[in-house]
């Protein structure tokens, strides 16, 4: 059995193994008597590690046994390794090349968190969002085959992201192509079954086995021929199996299952993939895990392990912490339930990331949290809003994108009264380009019946909140991660008048207009150069009249959004202006027109032009230009 460390390693520890294995190509020249050795120095380099760079941190403790399994039994990177959602990939990495490199993992020009193909010949396909494993492991299966290549694919996939519909489109496919993969599903939340032991381990091997994969095979050739015959074998096959294991859903997909399995148990995990390797079609293991293994406190706290910050010695507190945007969000929605008994609460598994655990304790029956499917919870939401609910969907930037049709089609099509609480709008920092909110107001902004708010503040979170709950139809208020320049917050429960921004600041010759939290910033930039600030805080619709006074009054309109340039807030003014025949020098920042790689978020901002110094100098050097 694995060891089991009790706290975070403050120096690297001794790891004679684990140094030894440079790629795959070492690992596989292992004894397997030496692989159990090698797990717990796995385990130990990778506690050591996170706790230098912080990131995630239960989900690559719960696959230490399995990552060495797979990659000793697969000829990879010849043979395709694909992690789903790549929570779970910082054993990967460091078994395959990268161990000395994971001092700079989620730093500026360091490696990413998830599995990048640019990063490593092991990274066969990029993630970051869950369920794309089988979708992407099948493509290349069949790629493979097309090919007449001898190639194995394996796609890792977790019980969460296996409830996300595109997981099951894929499963349905597989078998209609006959695509010679493997799928293994990491059950790390006991969601589907408790069945683990020796009975079960026992049957894995039985059933993955050569011999009876000739004598099923062969069984069915000649019982073929009579169909009455070969139907009641198929579901005699399929009850027994039934009996003991829970594989009978993804038998009728037409995979061959195996399991439960244990999948801390390097021995029977390695006998059970290498029987399986030599199978044709479709194949299923199923092994149970538990994240956080071996250490102790995340074994009892998975959820508040999932990641971890840098270990750094803490700084003397002046007792005085400002909240998170999502807090401000938590806090306002148990507020506004209090008042409204019409409020649903929803959550495609963002719980505590959205802090929703207020609201889910205080009102249970008005709580959903509908797992990894996103598209589910917008239509469910519309669902709710034709009976008279008013439900409001906490969901990430990034995430909404997932549910964009259903955005379109199902809520704004028919005009239903659906707040989206959007958290980490704009950059993200060192989850990197797959989770960045870069385009929500570009994407949104061209939907008719859309009301998009972004606030500049703690407050204005707050009464934003508030506008979009009390408005009739779709609306959506867009935040960023983490904590706001500490504007006290209102209890109240008072919205703001529809399309109306504020001057902040008034100066001459360049204005300001500002949408979302990089106010603070354009702010500063403004004192330095006497400019006027305005802070829209409506997207859509847009404050023209404001926009109309500064027009009238300044030679520069600097429009400034963290966000895609491209379709975004700026956009929308110069569509505007264009539409009104003003001729008036505009200067859009916002993102540029590229992925902005993993980094702090200070770093990033600055990397994109958009902290107080990178708007000042963008405004003196247009400046300059208009002489």
């Amino acid at each position: 059995m694995p060891s089991t460390f009790h706290e975070i390693p403050l120096h690297r520890p001794s790891t004679p193994l684990l140094d030894c294995v440079d790629d795959t190509e070492s690992l596989r020249a292992l004894d397997e008597s030496q692989l159990p050795e090698l797990a717990d120095e796995l385990r130990a380099f990778l506690l050591w590690s996170v706790g230098q760079t912080g990131g995630h941190f239960g989900a690559g403790l719960g696959v230490i046994e399995l990552t060495i399994a797979l990659h000793y039994v697969y000829h990879t990177p010849d043979d395709r390794l694909l992690w789903d959602v790549g929570h779970q990939a910082y054993p990967h990495k460091i078994l395959t090349g990268r161990r000395e490199q994971m001092a700079s993992l989620r730093q500026k020009n360091g490696l990413a968190a998830f599995p990048r193909r640019s990063e490593s010949p092991y990274d066969t396909f990029g993630v970051g969002h869950s369920s794309t494993s089988i979708s992407a492991g099948l493509g290349m299966a069949i790629a493979a085959g097309l090919q007449g290549l001898d190639r194995r694919t394996v796609a890792v996939i977790g019980d969460g992201a296996l409830t996300a519909g595109m997981a099951f489109e894929a499963l349905n496919h597989a078998s209609e192509v006959e695509a010679n993969m493997l799928v293994v599903l990491n059950d790390n939340d006991m969601s589907i079954s408790r069945n683990v032991g020796g009975l079960s381990n026992y049957l894995a091997k039985i059933l993955s086995s050569r011999t009876y994969s000739h004598m099923r095979e062969g069984s069915k050739k000649v019982l073929a021929k009579i169909p009455p015959a070969w139907e009641l074998a198929r579901k005699t096959e399929e009850h027994a199996k039934g009996m003991l294991v829970p594989g009978t859903l993804f038998e009728e997909l037409g995979w061959n299952y195996i399991g439960p399995i244990d999948g801390h148990d390097l021995p029977t995990l390695v006998r059970t993939l290498k029987n399986m390797r030599e199978l044709k079609g479709p194949q299923f293991l199923h092994v149970i895990t538990q994240k956080g293994k071996g250490f102790s406190p995340a074994e009892a706290d998975p959820i508040g392990y999932h990641a971890i910050t840098k270990l750094e010695p803490k700084a003397p507190s002046n007792g005085v912490s400002k909240p998170k945007f999502s807090n401000i969000f938590g806090q306002w929605l148990c507020d506004m339930a209090e008042q409204d008994e019409r409020l649903i609460g929803i959550t495609p598994a963002m719980k505590e990331g959205s802090d929703l655990i207020a609201f889910s304790e205080r009102f249970p029956k008005r709580y959903f949290d509908v797992a990894i499917a996103e598209q589910h919870a917008v239509t469910l939401a519309a669902g709710m809003a034709c009976e008279g609910a008013k439900p409001v969907v906490a969901i990430y930037s990034t995430f909404l994108q997932r549910g964009y049709d259903q955005l379109i089609h199902d809520v704004a099509v028919q005009n239903l009264d659906v707040l989206f609480a959007i958290d980490r709008a704009g950059l993200v920092g060192e989850d990197g380009p797959t989770h960045a909110g870069s385009f929500d107001l570009s994407y949104l902004r061209c939907l008719p019946n859309m009301l998009i708010m972004a606030p500049a503040d703690e407050n204005e979170t707050r009464q934003m909140l508030t506008t979009g709950f009390l408005h009739e139809g779709p609306a959506a208020v867009r935040y960023p991660r983490g904590t706001g320049p500490g504007v006290p917050i209102d209890p109240a429960l008072e919205p703001l008048p529809i399309g109306k921004g504020a001057v902040t600041r008034r100066g001459e010759q360049v204005a300001i207009l500002c949408f979302g939290t990089l106010h603070q910033h354009a702010s500063k930039a403004a004192e330095a150069l006497n400019a006027t600030v305005a802070n829209m805080r409506f997207v859509k619709p847009l404050d023209t009249q404001l926009i109309a006074e500064l027009s009238a009054s300044h030679d520069l309109l600097v429009t400034v959004e963290e966000n895609a340039v491209m379709g975004g807030a700026g956009s929308a003014v110069n569509e505007w202006l264009l539409a009104e025949g003003i001729n008036l020098p505009v200067l859009n920042l916002g993102l540029p027109d590229l992925y902005v790689e993993h980094a702090k978020p200070a770093e990033m901002l600055a990397e994109c032009g958009l902290d107080a110094a990178g708007i000042e100098n963008a405004i003196r050097t247009r400046l300059s230009r208009l002489g």
